[in-house]
């Protein structure tokens, strides 16, 4: 009976320990939230200097602005960065670095010139400031428009024969001012920026003009979209800094218009093709409005794989 016991006994579970109650569940991290983007700002012919925060897009931009200044939007013209000066290599395109400082140029006087197409080409380079107006970024040397001293760089094309391309973008002035007919005259409306002292009679007598200067230096930047949420985002490569140009100067060779914001997204297009016909069919894709001719979609193709072999 002992051992039967005993045995019993040895064969008998230990009781067992209870187990720790469970660990609180932790928190999920919450996501590292980014700093406010605010940007400083002055209007460049001289105020007082504003801040201004939350814009996606180049309009929004200017509606912050002119809240910032009580002014209108419409008042301004373009904006450059770092620079008060009429400084087109310093314009505002789509990217922002996030230490630039805005400048706002807005709107002066209004002048009326009268010009007469004597060759085919005016010698004047359009851009836009992506909120409805064209203005001249380059006067070529000893062309038609660099004879007239009351034109300048800057310079907001208001109207032509007095029917306005106000909203118009930068490719459809170029085309209207393509297309006038030789020998007979035409008008000119203009308004040209505000202007401190300092920067009264500023032209442009260069044909060429260096390399058009960046808007970032190795910083992050802010990218301003015409659809959707602005993305902070790394500064370009050397590959896209260096094909965005020659992309640029063929939209200056081809049709009159230099837009460091179309070239870039022209590049960042490629990336996504493997041949010059595919590029073709995205780009009617996503610039469907420009209407590019087939010779200048070649072009581009072969300066963007030119940029890249050279830089590896």
């Amino acid at each position: 009976m002992e051992g039967a016991a005993a045995r019993e006994a040895q064969g008998a579970e230990a009781p067992r320990a209870s187990a720790p109650p469970p660990a609180p569940s932790e928190p999920p991290a919450a996501p590292r939230a980014r700093p406010r983007l605010v940007f400083r700002t002055q209007l460049a012919h001289g105020s007082p200097t504003g801040k201004i925060e939350g814009f996606t897009n180049v309009r929004e931009l200017y509606a912050k602005i002119a809240e910032a200044f009580g002014i209108a939007p419409t008042e301004i013209l373009f904006c450059t960065l770092n620079s008060h000066k009429v400084d087109m290599q310093k314009l505002l395109g789509g990217q922002i670095g996030l230490e630039d400082f805005i400048f706002a140029h807005v709107r002066g006087e209004t002048k009326e010139v009268e010009v007469t197409k004597t060759e085919d080409a005016l010698g004047l380079t359009i851009t836009d400031n992506g909120a409805g107006y064209a203005f001249i970024k380059r006067i070529k040397e000893g062309s038609i428009i660099n004879r007239i001293e009351a034109v300048c760089v800057g310079d907001s094309i208001e109207a032509i024969n007095d029917h306005s391309i106000v909203g118009c973008r930068h490719y459809e002035v170029a085309k209207m001012l393509r297309e006038l007919p030789k020998s007979q005259p035409f008008t000119l409306r203009l308004v040209q920026p505000k202007r401190a002292f300092d920067m009264i009679g500023q032209r442009s007598r260069s044909s060429k003009c260096p390399v058009e200067a960046k808007v970032t230096s190795g910083r992050e930047t802010l990218r301003l979209r015409s659809g959707g949420a602005a993305t902070v985002e790394e500064a370009p490569s050397e590959f896209e800094e260096e094909a965005s140009q020659k992309v640029d100067d063929l939209l200056e060779s081809y049709m009159g218009i230099r837009d460091p914001e179309l070239a870039s997204t022209m590049v960042e297009t490629s990336k996504k093709t493997v041949s010059a016909q595919e590029f073709a069919r995205c780009l009617d894709s996503v610039l469907g409005e420009f209407a590019f001719p087939d010779e200048f979609v070649v072009e581009v193709w072969a300066a963007i794989s030119e940029a890249r072999e050279a830089c590896g």
